[in-house]
C-alpha cells in the first residue's frame, strides 16, 4: 500500500471512530432519558434516524480503511486525495469533532435555569401581548389580539413594517388567533378552577390573553420555576417554564407574574406549584396575566421540565 493510501486508510478510521463516538453519545442520551433537555419528543424520529445512519457511515469507514487492495482506496482518477497540511492543522480539525464528544460524556446534563431566563427574557402569558406597534392607533393597554380582532389586515401590515424577523413561537401566536381558541375559550367559560398542564400550557396562555377579562376571578394552578426580573418588588416572583419547539437553541421562557407577601421566601429556579386567583396587571406599558397567590407547594422538578407547542 503507497503512502496516498495508507494516509486515506489512516483518516478514514479516525472518521469511522468520530462517526461511531457521536453514535454512542446519542444512544446514551437515548437510553438515560437525558435526550428530554436537549431536544423535543417530535424530533425523536430523526434523532433515531441519525443514530442509525452514523453507525453505518461509520463502520463503512472503518471497513474502508482496513482494506488492503491499492485500487480499492485508490479512485483512479489521478488526483490526490490525501489530506493536506501539517499535523498540528489535521489535529485540530479532528478535534473540532472530537471535543463535542468528550463533553457530552464528561458535562453533567442539566435543565434550563434562571440565569438561562435572564439571558433570554421571559414573555409574559403565552407571549402575545406587547407595547404599541402604532402609538396613534393602539393604546398602551391594548394586546396583539385585540389589534388583530379590529384590523387583521392592518395588524399584519404593521408587523411587516416593525419586525424583521419573527420566532418559530410567533407563528404559533399567529395560528393563536384561529378558531381553535374560540372554542377551547367557549369550553373554558364555565371553569372555575382552571389548571394548567405540561400538554394545555401554551394553549391555555394564549387562551387568557386573548380573552383575559372573561376569566378574572378564576382560579388559575400552574406549575413552575421560580424567577425574578431585577426590577421586582420584594412580593414579586414569577412561574416559568421554558417551551421548546424542536430543540434547547430555541427553547423560549413563558412565565406567568404571581403577588404574594410570601415570595421572599422562595428562591429563583425553586419549582412550585401555585393556586391563586387570575387578574391582570400592567407591566412596561402593556397588560398582562397576574396571579394573587392562594397556595404554593414546593415540588420536585418534573421528570419533563420543558413544555410544548401542539401546532393544532
Amino acid at each position: 500500500m503507497n503512502r496516498e493510501n495508507t494516509d486515506l486508510s489512516f483518516h478514514s478510521y479516525i472518521r469511522g471512530i468520530i462517526l461511531l463516538g457521536f453514535s454512542l453519545l446519542m444512544l446514551a442520551f437515548i437510553l438515560s432519558g437525558n435526550i428530554r433537555y436537549y431536544i423535543a419528543p417530535k424530533m425523536m424520529p430523526f434523532m433515531y434516524f441519525a443514530l442509525v445512519v452514523f453507525i453505518i457511515l461509520g463502520v463503512v469507514q472503518i471497513i474502508r480503511s482496513t482494506r488492503k487492495n491499492d485500487q480499492e482506496i485508490d479512485c483512479d482518477c489521478g488526483e490526490d486525495h490525501s489530506m493536506t497540511g501539517s499535523p498540528l492543522l489535521k489535529i485540530g480539525i479532528y478535534s473540532i469533532f472530537v471535543a463535542p464528544i468528550v463533553m457530552g460524556f464528561v458535562l453533567p446534563d442539566k435543565v434550563l435555569d434562571s440565569s438561562v431566563a435572564a439571558n433570554r427574557g421571559v414573555q409574559y402569558g403565552s407571549g402575545i401581548l406587547t407595547k404599541p406597534t402604532d402609538p396613534n392607533e393602539i393604546t398602551g393597554s391594548t394586546s396583539r389580539a385585540e389589534a388583530f380582532l379590529e384590523n387583521p389586515d392592518g395588524y399584519f401590515d404593521s408587523l411587516g413594517e416593525t419586525e424583521e424577523h419573527f420566532s418559530v413561537e410567533d407563528f404559533y401566536t399567529e395560528e393563536g388567533f384561529n378558531q381553535y381558541y374560540q372554542e377551547l375559550a367557549e369550553e373554558m367559560k364555565d371553569q372555575q378552577r382552571i389548571i394548567v398542564t405540561d400538554d394545555n400550557y401554551l394553549d391555555i396562555m394564549t387562551v387568557l390573553d386573548l380573552h383575559m377579562d372573561q376569566f378574572i376571578g378564576r382560579e388559575l394552578v400552574i406549575t413552575g420555576f421560580v424567577y425574578r426580573e431585577p426590577e421586582f418588588e420584594d412580593n414579586q416572583l414569577v412561574v416559568a417554564r421554558f417551551a421548546m419547539t424542536c430543540c434547547v437553541a430555541d427553547a423560549a421562557v413563558y412565565g406567568t407574574l404571581v403577588e404574594s407577601d410570601l415570595a421572599t421566601e422562595y428562591e429563583n429556579d425553586t419549582w412550585v406549584h401555585v393556586a391563586g386567583v387570575l387578574d391582570k396587571t400592567d407591566y412596561n406599558g402593556y397588560q398582562i396575566p397576574l396571579i394573587h397567590l392562594r397556595e404554593i407547594t414546593v415540588i420536585d422538578e418534573p421528570e419533563q421540565p420543558y413544555v410544548f407547542p401542539s401546532f393544532r
